[in-house]
């Protein structure tokens, strides 16, 4: 192997590295201020770039494996790269190379002497994986990893020299074996898939600086002008430099240096946001305030203040809804001590609601029943007015009034029978209103 062009590419690349070094300083520095959103999309981003890159291009692959000759040389390539940022991690680019290959097989016996490959093109379509550009460390990086695949399309002319002196120009005449043969005037073309790895170093918001080793792995034997016995794939290799520049609007970030926990941040922090929550703070300050006025009662009657249009009620009084005292009912209690609960209950023209007059002879009626047991009777009547079959249905109505009270104060439904009378046993004249109003009744009686 050719180690001195080898140690020569290396110097080139430390130097690199040193002239850079100092971009990792960057990494710790504060995020500028950008008017990004995390989920605003692509467009709030500059997403395209193109770069240019040289570098070293060789026969042979770093992971090793079997080589035609058994010296390789190192030779200049270069090329040119478009990409696509798809995502903070993701990209797409489009690569494009050209240089030369050669080695030899210096101190062997060989029927080939030594080879030189034109390559004319090499392009493909690699995806790009930014490696650590999610930060939890740093808001803002300046220092990135990333690897690299896809596929390949290339054109090349090998062109060998024999060990008798004879050189033979792949471009130049149909060789190899009957069905791999080539118009004479073309190139050689074929597939390849690209396999890399590499870092970049962020030297401006508008360019990088790339260093890059890109395994190439052809889908033919014939790179080097020579068919193994085995028919094993060639292979090459290409490290290289490059610079990248960033397309797109100034005011825009680049997609692939953003840091979205970074972005994320700045946006729980953005004073706007800030300063409307607490806009919101002070709004249900002020509801709650409002709530704590309404609930307010001076005067302990159960009205809050600002409905209260009787205030300073003492204590203890009852009042309405309004706060204002309420009239004092005197009770007639030799009247209710003296209800027996088998009173004449009493119903208005054409109805079967109870009226609250009752209410007393029904209480104690369901007492009575709920403490000494028994069953009752439940006779229900109407006046005159009407038909009989109107009136009897109105007088079983009435009666069934009465039990549906009682059975919703606790009496069982099966200690009480109901029975509709109609109009018959009238206890006044139906001639009369006041005689028709006695008639509108029920009546109780034990079983």
């Amino acid at each position: 192997m050719n180690y001195s062009t080898l140690k020569k590419s290396v110097a080139l690349s430390l130097v690199a590295l040193t002239g850079v070094a100092s971009l990792a300083v960057a990494q710790d520095a504060p995020a500028t201020t950008s008017a990004v959103k995390v989920f605003g999309g692509r467009g709030q981003y500059r997403t395209w770039s193109i770069g240019v890159h040289g570098g070293v291009l060789m026969p042979v692959v770093a992971i090793g494996g079997t080589n035609d000759f058994n010296k390789w040389d190192a030779n200049l390539g270069y090329g040119l790269n478009i990409r696509k940022q798809l995502g903070h991690s993701f990209g797409l680019e489009l690569n494009g190379t050209r240089g030369k290959l050669s080695g030899n097989n210096e101190g062997i016996t060989s029927s080939v002497k030594d080879f030189e490959t034109e390559l004319q093109y090499a392009v493909d379509l690699r995806g790009v994986v930014n490696v650590g550009s999610i930060d939890f460390l740093r808001r803002e990086n300046a220092v990135g990893f990333f690897l690299t695949a896809g596929a390949g399309y290339m054109a090349y002319a090998p062109k060998i020299t024999t060990s008798a002196g004879q050189t033979i120009d792949w471009k130049g005449s149909a060789v190899g074996p009957a069905d791999d043969r080539h118009d004479a005037k073309d190139y050689v073309k074929g597939f390849y898939i690209p396999v890399g790895a590499g870092v970049k170093f962020k030297v401006s918001e508008r360019v990088n600086f790339n260093l890059g080793y890109t395994m190439n792995f052809v889908d033919a034997d014939n790179l080097d002008g020579v068919y193994a016995k085995g028919q094993t794939k060639d292979k090459f290799s290409y490290g290289y430099a490059g610079l990248e520049f960033s397309l797109g609007s100034s005011a825009k970030p680049s997609l692939e240096w953003t840091n979205p926990l970074a972005t994320m941040y700045d946006e729980l922090k953005d004073p706007t946001l800030r300063q409307e929550v607490e806009a919101l703070k002070n709004r249900v300050s002020a509801v709650e305030k409002s709530v704590e006025d309404l609930k307010k009662d001076t005067d302990g009657d159960g009205v809050a203040d600002q409905f209260d249009k009787c205030p300073g009620t003492p204590a203890g009084t009852a009042v309405d809804g309004s706060g204002c005292p309420l009239p004092k009912m005197v009770a007639d209690s030799t009247a209710t001590s003296n209800v027996t609960g088998f009173e004449k209950i009493g119903f208005d023209f054409n109805s079967s609601v109870l009226k609250t007059e009752s209410y007393p002879t029904l209480d104690k009626l369901s007492s009575v029943l709920r403490e000494n047991g028994g069953k009752v009777t439940v006779n229900g009547y109407a006046s005159s007015e009407g038909t009989a079959a109107y009136n009897l249905k109105l007088s079983k109505d009435r009666a069934n009034s009465v039990k549906t009270y009682l059975v919703n104060s606790g009496v069982n439904a099966s200690q009480v029978a109901t029975k509709g009378n109609g109009e018959a046993n009238p206890i006044a004249s139906n001639d009369t209103e006041e005689g028709r109003i006695q008639n509108r009744r029920v009546e109780t009686a034990r079983n």
